[in-house]
């Protein structure tokens, strides 16, 4: 049974870790993400404290304490990846029910399930079309936009151009890309979703084109 982690810089690292030393997949608690955005978003809190010669250098810590932990998050959802992967080409290779998901989280349990059934339809689709002497029958699973499978960095998104009402240290996008340090009145051309929260939370203003 796993013991209740309660998350903390030490705890990422320690979980991280185990996850490269250790060849098999390690038991995390059921909660693990929602636990970690609840960390994040208080340790965002601690940025957003009153000015004070504490609190600046508080920031500062906080900032590049935040910084790591969006590597270590990554590294440990790469390190689980890979060995998912892994088991989802046993299982499809051994046609196998006792493979140990035990250790997969809710969410990794559906990308386990979902690649040994594309594993599974590729191989009937391939190996055993040509044993079987036939040409592979290839024909895409779903279909999708092309577009869609562009990579992100390729993909111009819809911006805002913005005015920061007061200094913005620097913080991390959905997609892990960074923005900042602004001073205030930077003016800066962000994308739409990353716009509209600083303007809701009163940190900048739009600048209307005309």
């Amino acid at each position: 049974m796993v013991q209740e982690v309660v998350i903390t810089y030490e705890t990422l690292f320690e979980l991280l870790h185990r996850e490269k030393e250790r060849t098999d997949l390690q038991k995390m608690e059921p909660a693990f993400f929602s636990d970690v955005i609840g960390y994040i978003k208080d340790k965002k809190k601690i940025l957003g404290a009153k000015d004070s010669t504490f609190a600046q250098e508080e920031r500062r810590k906080t900032e590049r304490q935040l910084e790591n932990i969006y590597k270590i998050i990554k590294e440990i959802y790469e390190r689980r990846e890979k060995k998912i992967i892994l088991l989802a080409l046993d299982k499809s290779r051994t046609k196998s029910n006792l493979i140990d998901t035990s250790s997969l989280l809710k969410e990794e349990k559906v990308v386990f399930e979902a690649l040994s059934d594309l594993l599974d339809t590729y191989r009937d689709s391939i190996l055993y079309s040509v044993l079987n002497e036939q040409m592979p029958f290839m024909q895409p699973i779903a279909k999708a936009p092309k577009e869609e499978f562009r990579p992100a960095s390729e993909l111009k998104k819809p911006t805002k151009l913005v005015r920061f009402m007061s200094y913005m240290s620097k913080f991390v996008g959905p997609e892990l890309e960074e923005y900042g340090p602004f001073d205030e009145e930077d003016i800066a051309s962000l994308p739409f979703e990353v716009a509209d929260v600083l303007i809701s939370k009163g940190k900048a203003e739009e600048i209307k084109e005309e």
